[in-house]
Order: C-alpha cells, then structure tokens, then sequence
C-alpha cells in the first residue's frame, strides 16, 4: 500500500501528540514529535546559558545539539546528546521557553532540515505547528486540531499532575494563553491552518474517536489513491 506523510497542527495540548503516535503504529509508520525537538534545545539552551539574543551563541549551540527519538516500553521518548530527557522537557521550566526559542529563525531552520530529513521516505506522521505549512507543504494529509481552552488547561494539568508535578490550574491556563500568542504572532513560520488542512475540534471527543476520526481520514484517503 502507498506509503504517506500525515502533517497534524494545532495549538498546545490539543492531542497532537496522542492522535500522531496512535495513527503511526496503527499505520506502522515512523512518528517525529516536532514539538519535543524545540523543547529538547530549550532545554540545552537553559542548561548552557545560551544568550537568545546572540545569534554566533545559538549557532554554535546548535552544532553541539543532537536530537533522537527512541521507543521504550510503548513509549516514546526524547533523547539530547544520547541522553533521555523525556520528563525534564515536558516541565514547566522549558514550557515557559520553549515558544520563545522556536521564534529564533536560526533554531527554526536547523529544526525544519532535520524534520525533512526524518520524512523524506514518507510513511511518517509529524505534529506541530508548521507541520503542514512549511516543513511539508505537500503533505498528502493534514489535520489541524482544536480544543476549547479550558479542556486543553485541563489536560495539561492532569498530565503534569500524574507526574508529580505540582502546577496550578490557572499557572497552566496563562502559559498555554502566552504560548498561543507567540507561536502565532512569531514572524518566522507562525501558528496557522493550511489551506488545505481538515480541523478537528476533540474539545468533546475521546482519544479512542479521535483516532479512530484520523484512521478514517486515512484511509479515504489511501482508498481514492488506488482507485
């Protein structure tokens, strides 16, 4: 069967993440979190004390940055410089910076070659937010999602708190507000739906019907193609 490249954007904890990793192993195809790879060099930004303003600075960190993705015990985890900072990079630290650091042309050119390099034999699905814009323009499906903000506020919270990370509600609602702001606002590749691009708005769908929304995009799809 014809293998392709699923693009899936929206904004934070929309299940981006959920929907992407459930329809690669249904579909048995390689999954990149777009999202973790920002977070990853936030991280090694904050770790080293990369000034965000001196590009020479964020040049030469970046050669010093490598990024991976391994699966381990049905999951899948982040590794920079061979290390696995799965958790460290879903914090609130790097949450706080990572929308920031994703405005900074430089990170996002090294990021989007990298991206294409890990698609560039299709049967991948990515998610983001310029998944379906500028890293894959021509994607042969693209899903834009959207949630209401108090559900996504919602599910980022249960999340951090299921790790022991005490945040307040209302901490989590102000930066996923502040994180919209900048992701569509930034110059360089900003937040938006493609033209061509179906939305879905999960704000009342389970993880079970929303993949089983993307699987049957995905197969309409891959159906009209052989006929």
């Amino acid at each position: 069967m014809k293998r392709i490249t699923i693009a899936i954007d929206g904004f934070s904890s929309c299940g981006k993440s959920t929907l992407a990793k459930a329809l690669a192993i249904e579909l048995n195809y390689g999954y990149v979190d777009t999202g973790a790879m920002y977070r990853a060099t936030t991280l090694y930004f904050l770790q080293n004390n990369i000034d965000l303003e001196n590009e020479e600075e964020i040049k030469n960190a970046l050669c010093h940055i490598n990024i991976s993705f391994k699966a381990e015990d049905g999951k899948n985890c982040t590794y920079l410089n061979g290390k696995n900072v799965e958790e460290e990079i879903r914090g609130m630290k790097v949450s706080g910076m990572v929308s920031p650091v994703a405005t900074i042309s430089t990170v996002r050119r090294s990021m989007v070659a990298q991206q294409r390099e890990m698609g560039k034999e299709k049967g991948v699905v990515m998610d983001g937010r310029d998944v379906g814009t500028v890293v894959f323009p021509n994607a042969e499906l693209k899903i834009f999602l959207t949630a209401e903000m108090e559900t996504r506020a919602r599910r980022r919270y249960d999340e951090l708190k299921s790790k022991n990370q005490i945040v307040s509600f209302e901490s989590i609602n102000e930066n996923l507000k502040e994180r919209d702001r900048i992701d569509s606002t930034r110059e360089d590749s900003p937040l938006r739906k493609a033209e061509d691009a179906i939305e879905i708005d999960n704000t009342n769908l389970t993880k079970e019907e929303q993949v089983n929304l993307g699987m049957k995009l995905v197969m309409e799809l891959l159906n009209k193609e052989i006929m």
